[in-house]
Protein backbone atom coordinates (compact mmCIF):
# COMPACT_ATOMS: atom_id res chain seq x y z
CA UNK A 1 0.00 0.00 0.00
CA UNK A 2 1.28 3.76 -0.31
CA UNK A 3 1.30 6.61 2.44
CA UNK A 4 -2.10 7.66 -0.07
CA UNK A 5 -3.86 5.11 1.57
CA UNK A 6 -2.72 5.76 5.02
CA UNK A 7 -4.11 9.34 4.53
CA UNK A 8 -7.04 8.13 3.15
CA UNK A 9 -7.90 5.80 6.34
CA UNK A 10 -6.42 8.57 9.02
CA UNK A 11 -8.95 11.47 7.10
CA UNK A 12 -12.08 8.54 6.62
CA UNK A 13 -11.46 8.28 10.82
CA UNK A 14 -11.21 11.64 11.48
CA UNK A 15 -14.49 12.20 9.70
CA UNK A 16 -16.25 9.10 11.00
CA UNK A 17 -15.33 10.58 14.80
CA UNK A 18 -16.74 13.84 13.37
CA UNK A 19 -13.36 15.95 14.47
CA UNK A 20 -11.72 18.61 12.87
CA UNK A 21 -8.24 18.61 11.86
CA UNK A 22 -7.54 21.04 14.24
CA UNK A 23 -9.49 18.87 17.09
CA UNK A 24 -7.44 16.08 15.89
CA UNK A 25 -4.22 17.86 15.86
CA UNK A 26 -4.71 19.27 19.43
CA UNK A 27 -5.52 15.58 20.53
CA UNK A 28 -2.29 14.13 18.70
CA UNK A 29 -0.28 17.36 19.94
CA UNK A 30 0.98 17.89 16.31
CA UNK A 31 0.07 20.65 13.71
CA UNK A 32 -2.68 20.81 11.90
CA UNK A 33 -0.02 21.69 8.58
CA UNK A 34 1.36 18.41 9.23
CA UNK A 35 -1.52 16.49 10.06
CA UNK A 36 -3.18 18.12 6.43
CA UNK A 37 0.39 16.48 4.99
CA UNK A 38 -0.15 13.23 6.13
CA UNK A 39 -3.92 13.11 5.51
CA UNK A 40 -3.23 14.13 1.60
CA UNK A 41 -0.04 11.64 1.35
CA UNK A 42 2.75 14.78 1.37
CA UNK A 43 4.05 13.65 4.32
CA UNK A 44 4.92 10.00 5.65
CA UNK A 45 3.83 9.01 9.03
CA UNK A 46 6.40 7.52 11.61
CA UNK A 47 5.37 4.96 13.39
CA UNK A 48 4.65 6.55 16.99
CA UNK A 49 2.47 8.90 14.67
CA UNK A 50 0.19 6.36 13.38
CA UNK A 51 -0.39 5.23 16.57
CA UNK A 52 -0.32 8.18 18.44
CA UNK A 53 -3.11 9.75 15.39
CA UNK A 54 -4.88 5.84 15.72
CA UNK A 55 -5.36 6.25 19.94
CA UNK A 56 -6.23 9.85 19.50
CA UNK A 57 -9.31 8.63 17.30
CA UNK A 58 -10.20 5.50 19.18
CA UNK A 59 -9.36 3.63 16.24
CA UNK A 60 -10.09 -0.23 16.82
CA UNK A 61 -6.91 -2.41 17.06
CA UNK A 62 -7.50 -4.38 14.39
CA UNK A 63 -7.58 -1.29 12.37
CA UNK A 64 -4.70 0.68 13.66
CA UNK A 65 -2.29 -2.96 12.60
CA UNK A 66 -4.14 -2.14 8.99
CA UNK A 67 -2.69 1.48 9.05
CA UNK A 68 0.75 0.19 10.43
CA UNK A 69 0.77 -2.63 7.25
CA UNK A 70 -0.16 0.65 4.97
CA UNK A 71 2.58 2.83 6.63
CA UNK A 72 5.49 -0.10 5.97
CA UNK A 73 5.18 -1.16 9.72
CA UNK A 74 4.65 -4.53 11.36
CA UNK A 75 1.58 -4.60 13.19
CA UNK A 76 1.96 -3.69 17.27
CA UNK A 77 -1.13 -5.69 18.35
CA UNK A 78 -1.24 -9.25 18.41
CA UNK A 79 -4.14 -11.41 17.53
CA UNK A 80 -4.02 -14.31 20.08
CA UNK A 81 -6.31 -17.64 19.92
CA UNK A 82 -8.33 -17.27 23.22
CA UNK A 83 -7.83 -21.24 23.84
CA UNK A 84 -3.99 -20.59 23.69
CA UNK A 85 -2.15 -20.26 27.72
CA UNK A 86 -1.45 -16.66 27.47
CA UNK A 87 -5.24 -15.94 27.21
CA UNK A 88 -6.09 -18.16 30.05
CA UNK A 89 -6.57 -15.68 32.38
CA UNK A 90 -9.20 -13.62 29.96
CA UNK A 91 -10.95 -16.99 29.58
CA UNK A 92 -10.95 -17.23 33.01
CA UNK A 93 -13.22 -13.99 33.58
CA UNK A 94 -15.43 -14.47 30.53
CA UNK A 95 -16.14 -17.58 32.05
CA UNK A 96 -17.00 -16.00 35.47
CA UNK A 97 -18.75 -13.78 33.78
CA UNK A 98 -21.30 -16.61 32.74
CA UNK A 99 -20.97 -18.41 35.73
CA UNK A 100 -22.38 -15.35 37.72
CA UNK A 101 -24.93 -13.94 35.42
CA UNK A 102 -27.23 -17.30 35.97
CA UNK A 103 -30.38 -18.34 35.92
CA UNK A 104 -30.15 -15.71 33.01
CA UNK A 105 -28.96 -16.25 29.98
CA UNK A 106 -25.02 -15.04 28.98
CA UNK A 107 -23.11 -15.49 26.00
CA UNK A 108 -19.81 -14.58 24.43
CA UNK A 109 -18.82 -13.37 20.78
CA UNK A 110 -16.45 -12.59 18.60
CA UNK A 111 -16.64 -9.70 16.25
CA UNK A 112 -18.99 -11.12 13.80
CA UNK A 113 -21.19 -12.41 16.15
CA UNK A 114 -19.95 -15.96 16.16
CA UNK A 115 -20.61 -17.90 19.76
CA UNK A 116 -17.23 -18.46 21.56
CA UNK A 117 -19.06 -19.08 25.02
CA UNK A 118 -22.67 -19.52 26.40
CA UNK A 119 -23.68 -19.90 29.79
CA UNK A 120 -25.86 -22.94 31.32
CA UNK A 121 -29.31 -20.86 30.85
CA UNK A 122 -29.13 -19.73 27.82
CA UNK A 123 -27.87 -22.89 26.38
CA UNK A 124 -31.00 -24.62 27.44
CA UNK A 125 -33.30 -22.29 26.20
CA UNK A 126 -31.47 -22.29 22.95
CA UNK A 127 -31.31 -25.87 23.03
CA UNK A 128 -35.47 -25.77 23.50
CA UNK A 129 -36.04 -23.56 20.36
CA UNK A 130 -33.43 -25.01 18.06
CA UNK A 131 -33.36 -28.65 19.18
CA UNK A 132 -29.95 -28.93 18.68
CA UNK A 133 -27.37 -27.91 20.66
CA UNK A 134 -25.56 -24.90 20.35
CA UNK A 135 -21.91 -25.26 18.68
CA UNK A 136 -19.10 -22.86 19.00
CA UNK A 137 -18.73 -20.63 16.00
CA UNK A 138 -22.97 -20.36 15.37
CA UNK A 139 -23.41 -17.00 13.75
CA UNK A 140 -26.28 -15.67 16.45
CA UNK A 141 -27.57 -13.21 14.10
CA UNK A 142 -27.71 -15.52 11.40
CA UNK A 143 -29.69 -18.11 13.86
CA UNK A 144 -31.80 -15.24 15.14
CA UNK A 145 -33.48 -14.31 11.99
CA UNK A 146 -33.69 -18.15 10.50
CA UNK A 147 -36.96 -19.32 10.56
CA UNK A 148 -36.27 -22.77 10.67
CA UNK A 149 -33.89 -21.54 14.21
CA UNK A 150 -34.15 -19.01 16.41
CA UNK A 151 -36.62 -16.62 14.39
CA UNK A 152 -39.92 -18.93 14.36
CA UNK A 153 -40.42 -17.86 18.61
CA UNK A 154 -39.54 -14.44 18.22
CA UNK A 155 -43.00 -12.22 18.20
CA UNK A 156 -42.25 -9.11 15.90
CA UNK A 157 -39.48 -10.92 14.84
CA UNK A 158 -39.86 -8.12 11.21
CA UNK A 159 -38.83 -5.16 14.09
CA UNK A 160 -36.16 -7.27 15.71
CA UNK A 161 -34.70 -8.36 12.18
CA UNK A 162 -34.40 -4.05 11.55
CA UNK A 163 -32.28 -3.37 14.91
CA UNK A 164 -30.45 -5.98 14.29
CA UNK A 165 -29.43 -5.29 10.41
CA UNK A 166 -28.90 -1.61 11.53
CA UNK A 167 -26.75 -2.06 14.01
CA UNK A 168 -24.60 -4.71 12.14
CA UNK A 169 -24.42 -1.76 9.38
CA UNK A 170 -23.40 0.80 11.89
CA UNK A 171 -20.63 -1.40 13.15
CA UNK A 172 -19.45 -2.54 9.30
CA UNK A 173 -19.16 1.22 8.41
CA UNK A 174 -17.39 2.38 11.43
CA UNK A 175 -14.82 -0.63 11.37
CA UNK A 176 -14.70 -0.74 7.30
CA UNK A 177 -15.11 -4.50 7.91
CA UNK A 178 -15.36 -6.43 4.56
CA UNK A 179 -16.43 -10.06 6.83
CA UNK A 180 -19.20 -7.58 8.53
CA UNK A 181 -20.63 -6.31 4.80
CA UNK A 182 -20.33 -10.09 4.31
CA UNK A 183 -22.43 -11.25 6.89
CA UNK A 184 -25.09 -8.28 6.51
CA UNK A 185 -25.57 -9.43 2.70
CA UNK A 186 -26.31 -13.07 4.05
CA UNK A 187 -28.86 -11.92 6.70
CA UNK A 188 -30.44 -9.94 4.03
CA UNK A 189 -31.22 -13.06 1.77
CA UNK A 190 -33.05 -14.98 4.87
CA UNK A 191 -35.64 -15.38 3.67
CA UNK A 192 -38.47 -13.15 5.71
CA UNK A 193 -35.70 -10.80 6.22
CA UNK A 194 -37.47 -6.75 5.43
CA UNK A 195 -35.81 -5.61 2.32
CA UNK A 196 -36.53 -2.23 3.70
CA UNK A 197 -34.81 -2.34 7.56
CA UNK A 198 -33.40 1.30 6.96
CA UNK A 199 -36.14 2.96 7.36
CA UNK A 200 -35.41 2.48 11.09
CA UNK A 201 -32.62 4.75 11.21
CA UNK A 202 -35.12 7.27 10.69
CA UNK A 203 -37.17 6.69 14.02
CA UNK A 204 -36.68 8.90 17.06
CA UNK A 205 -38.87 7.69 19.37
CA UNK A 206 -37.71 4.37 20.51
CA UNK A 207 -38.43 2.62 24.02
CA UNK A 208 -36.04 3.27 26.54
CA UNK A 209 -34.72 -0.52 26.34
CA UNK A 210 -35.62 -2.70 23.40
CA UNK A 211 -37.25 -6.19 24.29
CA UNK A 212 -37.35 -9.67 22.55
CA UNK A 213 -40.64 -11.15 23.36
CA UNK A 214 -40.58 -15.08 22.85
CA UNK A 215 -43.54 -17.27 22.15
CA UNK A 216 -41.98 -21.08 23.56
CA UNK A 217 -44.36 -23.68 23.11
CA UNK A 218 -47.04 -21.24 24.36
CA UNK A 219 -44.70 -20.03 27.26
CA UNK A 220 -44.51 -16.10 26.70
CA UNK A 221 -41.15 -14.38 27.54
CA UNK A 222 -39.89 -11.45 27.44
CA UNK A 223 -35.94 -10.36 27.71
CA UNK A 224 -33.94 -6.96 27.02
CA UNK A 225 -30.10 -7.84 26.14
CA UNK A 226 -27.12 -5.31 26.85
CA UNK A 227 -24.08 -5.59 24.96
CA UNK A 228 -20.43 -5.42 27.29
CA UNK A 229 -16.91 -5.08 26.26
CA UNK A 230 -13.63 -5.50 27.26
CA UNK A 231 -12.15 -2.43 28.85
CA UNK A 232 -8.39 -1.17 27.66
CA UNK A 233 -7.31 -4.51 25.50
CA UNK A 234 -3.96 -4.63 24.02
CA UNK A 235 -4.97 -7.61 22.25
CA UNK A 236 -6.99 -7.73 18.82
CA UNK A 237 -8.89 -10.84 20.21
CA UNK A 238 -9.66 -9.72 23.16
CA UNK A 239 -10.66 -6.09 22.53
CA UNK A 240 -13.09 -7.77 19.67
CA UNK A 241 -14.80 -9.97 22.31
CA UNK A 242 -18.84 -8.85 23.26
CA UNK A 243 -20.44 -10.28 26.00
CA UNK A 244 -24.36 -10.15 25.82
CA UNK A 245 -26.58 -10.68 28.91
CA UNK A 246 -30.18 -11.59 28.82
CA UNK A 247 -32.59 -10.26 31.80
CA UNK A 248 -36.28 -10.45 32.27
CA UNK A 249 -38.56 -7.58 30.85
CA UNK A 250 -41.12 -8.74 32.96
CA UNK A 251 -41.93 -11.04 36.31
CA UNK A 252 -43.81 -14.05 34.47
CA UNK A 253 -39.86 -13.98 32.79
CA UNK A 254 -37.92 -13.79 35.54
CA UNK A 255 -40.41 -16.40 37.39
CA UNK A 256 -39.68 -18.88 34.36
CA UNK A 257 -35.57 -18.66 34.22
CA UNK A 258 -35.95 -19.44 37.73
CA UNK A 259 -37.01 -22.59 36.96
CA UNK A 260 -34.55 -24.02 34.86
CA UNK A 261 -32.74 -27.19 35.49
CA UNK A 262 -28.54 -25.50 35.85
CA UNK A 263 -27.98 -28.56 37.91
Amino acid sequence: MSIDDVGTMLRHWRRHRRMSQQALAEDAEISTRHLSCLETGRARPSREMVLVITSALDVPLRERNTMLLAAGFAPAYRETDLSSAAMRPVRTALEHLLVRAEPYGAIVMDRRWDLVLANRPFRILAGLILGRPLEVGDNMLELTLRPDALGHVIQGLDQVARGLLLRLHREAVTSGDPELFDLLARLEAIDGVPSDWRRDAFVTDHPVAMTVDLDLGGQALSLFTTLTTMGTPTDVTASELRIEHYFPADEATEVWMHTLPLS
